[in-house]
């Protein structure tokens, strides 16, 4: 196993400059492109030139950005609430939001009204689609039976109601 451990080394040192090529961006790269930089680290990797190459002159040096010569760019952003545009853009929508609440209050009223006015006519008794209604209805549908019964039940077939035909015998 100790035998292995300086290929398992050279592998991850060549492993670790390809990737970390990569990932730098072009403008932090030093002394050479990028791609050429990459065929270095492959060509050479075996041999521990590209590798070492790449860590001494290619790589961006600690604490360098890279970005020191561009001049800083102006800020322009600007607090929401300092933003007209943002704000023009609340104001829109708000409106948008009110017109559609109108439009929902609106159709909400015309459908109680028109409630309103069904129950007015079943309760009148107009109309055959009128929907139910609290008070007590009359027609085909509801004849004596429908409701309670102040007295006793006369069936004719059953006579439990009458009390004459099964009395007690004494």
């Amino acid at each position: 196993m100790v035998r292995y451990l300086p290929l398992l080394l050279l592998l991850a040192l060549w492993i670790h400059a390809f990737v970390d090529c990569l990932n730098t961006p072009d403008e932090q790269v030093r002394n050479l492109p990028k791609p050429v930089w990459i065929l270095v680290i492959l060509l050479f990797g075996e041999v521990l030139v590209g590798p070492v190459a790449w860590y001494a002159a290619g790589r961006p040096r600690p604490g360098s950005t890279g970005y020191a010569e561009l001049p800083p760019e102006p800020s322009d952003w600007v607090a929401p609430d300092d933003n007209p545009e943002f704000l023009r853009s609340l104001s829109l929508r708000l409106r948008g939001d009110e017109a559609a609440l109108r439009e929902w209050e609106a159709d909400l009223r015309r459908r109680e009204e028109e409630l309103r006015r069904r129950e007015r006519d079943a309760g009148a008794g107009r109309g055959p689609d009128a929907g139910p209604t609290s008070g007590p209805t009359s027609g085909p549908a509801s004849g004596p039976a429908s409701g309670p019964t102040s007295g006793p039940t006369s069936d004719p077939g059953s006579g439990a109601d009458s009390g004459q035909d099964e009395s007690p015998a004494s």
